[in-house]
């Protein structure tokens, strides 16, 4: 706001019509200004006088008086300079919902990019794999029938969780694993059908059969382990603990 726009703001000052704004700007002005100072002092008198009279009512065949030349200029003067207050308040409101509105959408794009580009989370690897590598394992291998086989434990409270991996068995063929105790009896831990082709062969569809299951006794308390045909009981090997 230039100086001479704030010398002609005495009067409206003195009667309390400035905006929040430029009041605060007429008093910074008015603390180095010596001549709107002096001005002030005089139109506080007339304007406490003014305080206490009420509108003077016109006749009603009266016409308008018109306003003064200062007046009107006055009055023009702070409608032109809220308008410009109220232009720019709006065009930065504008600018400000167009930043947000922008870092929203970026933001969302970040997010739907990552969410893209991001492998989903590995699910605990609590299967037959992770037993065999963190169980205790042995193996062992049969010269007779050629099969060979690793077992895994690993201990519970209530039992043991066994995994086998078995290989260099043909089928068709109905087997089981068994836990063996101390006193010799045989607890079943899990039970499968071998195809025809078998398991680790040229001819096999797979190298090897997986399984895993559960048994009552512990770590300590097995003393083998043996894969047994189902029927006919025969034992195709037989794993040490």
């Amino acid at each position: 706001m230039s100086a001479d726009m704030l010398h002609i703001d005495v009067g409206a000052y003195a009667l309390g019509l400035l905006e929040e704004p430029d009041r605060r700007a007429f008093e910074a002005h008015l603390s180095t200004c010596m001549a709107c100072h002096e001005e002030l002092g005089e139109l506080r008198g007339i304007a406490r006088t003014l305080d206490g009279i009420g509108p003077i009512a016109e006749p009603p065949d009266a016409p308008p008086v018109p306003p003064e030349p200062a007046v009107v200029t006055d009055l023009m003067r702070h409608r032109n300079r809220r308008e410009r207050r109220h232009r720019m308040a709006r065009g930065l409101a504008a600018a400000a919902a167009g930043v947000v509105l922008l870092g929203g959408a970026l933001g969302t794009g970040y997010t739907l990019g990552a969410d893209r580009e991001q492998a989903p989370p590995a699910r605990p690897d609590t299967g037959t794999a992770a037993l065999m590598r963190d169980g205790r394992t042995v193996s062992a291998a049969d010269t007779g029938t050629g099969v060979t086989g690793t077992v895994a434990m690993d201990g519970k409270m209530w039992g043991s969780r066994v995994g086998l991996r078995l290989s260099k068995v043909r089928g068709p063929l109905q087997c089981e694993l068994v836990a063996v105790d101390a006193r010799g009896n045989a607890h079943t831990v899990a039970g499968w059908s071998v195809p025809p082709k078998g398991y680790g062969f040229a001819d096999s569809a797979q190298p090897q059969l997986t399984v895993q299951g559960a048994t009552a006794l512990t770590p300590e308390e097995i003393s083998r382990f043996e894969v047994r045909t189902i029927g006919a009981g025969r034992t195709l090997l037989t794993v040490p603990a």
